[in-house]
C-alpha cells in the first residue's frame, strides 16, 4: 500500500474541516451584533417576479453609519417586496421607504435579544464542531481500511495522530470564532 494514500486522507480531512470553519464564519456574519452590518441580509430572500432571490442580488446594501442600513433596489418596483421580506425574516428591523430606497434604523439590542443571539451562534458553533468530528471519523475509518489493505501500521498510527491534531486545531479555531462573536454581541 502506498504511503501517499495516508497523506491524501489527511489533506481531505483538513479540507473538510476548513470548509466547516468557513461555513461558521459565514454564519457568524449574518448574526446582528448591535451595529449596522449589511451581511445580516445575505439570507433574506425576496420574491423577484416569481423567483425566490437573495436580497443582495437585487439591490445595493450599504451602511452609511453605525446605526443605519440603506437598501437601494435596482428596480424601484421591488421596494414593497423587500420590505415584506425583511419583516418576514424576523431580524428585529422595521424598514422605512421613501420611494427610492429602504432605510433601516438599527435599534440597540435588548439583553434578552443578546442572549438569544448567543444561543443561536452557540448552535452554529456546535454544528461546525460536529462537522469537524465527522471529518475526523471519516478520515480515521479510511486509514483503518487502508491499513487492512496493506498500509504499514506505524504509518496508520502516525496518520491517525495527525488527524487528531488537525481536529484539535480546528475545534480551537471554532471556539475562538464563537468567543469573538459572543464578545461582540454582549458588548453594549
Amino acid at each position: 500500500m502506498d504511503i501517499s494514500k495516508a497523506k491524501e486522507v489527511q489533506d481531505a480531512v483538513k479540507g473538510k474541516m476548513q470548509k466547516a470553519l468557513e461555513h461558521l464564519e459565514a454564519a457568524m456574519l449574518t448574526v446582528r451584533a448591535g451595529k449596522a452590518n449589511p451581511a445580516v441580509f445575505n439570507n433574506v430572500v425576496i420574491d423577484y417576479y416569481g423567483a425566490p432571490t437573495p436580497l443582495p442580488q437585487v439591490s445595493s446594501i450599504t451602511s452609511p453609519d453605525a446605526k443605519t442600513i440603506l437598501i437601494q433596489p435596482w428596480d424601484k418596483n421591488m421596494i414593497a417586496p423587500i420590505e415584506k421580506a425583511i419583516m418576514a425574516a424576523n431580524l428585529g428591523f422595521t424598514p422605512q421607504n421613501n420611494g427610492e430606497h429602504v432605510r433601516i434604523n438599527v435599534p440597540p439590542l435588548t439583553e434578552e435579544r443578546r442572549k438569544d443571539l448567543v444561543k443561536q451562534i452557540k448552535a452554529e458553533s456546535e454544528t461546525a464542531r460536529i462537522s469537524i468530528r465527522n471529518a475526523r471519523h471519516e478520515g480515521v475509518d479510511l486509514i483503518k481500511k487502508y491499513q487492512k489493505d496493506g498500509l504499514p501500521e506505524d504509518v496508520a498510527k502516525d496518520s491517525e495522530s495527525e488527524i487528531q491534531k488537525l481536529t484539535d486545531q480546528f475545534n480551537k479555531k471554532a471556539d475562538e470564532i464563537f468567543a469573538r462573536k459572543e464578545k461582540e454581541i454582549m458588548t453594549v
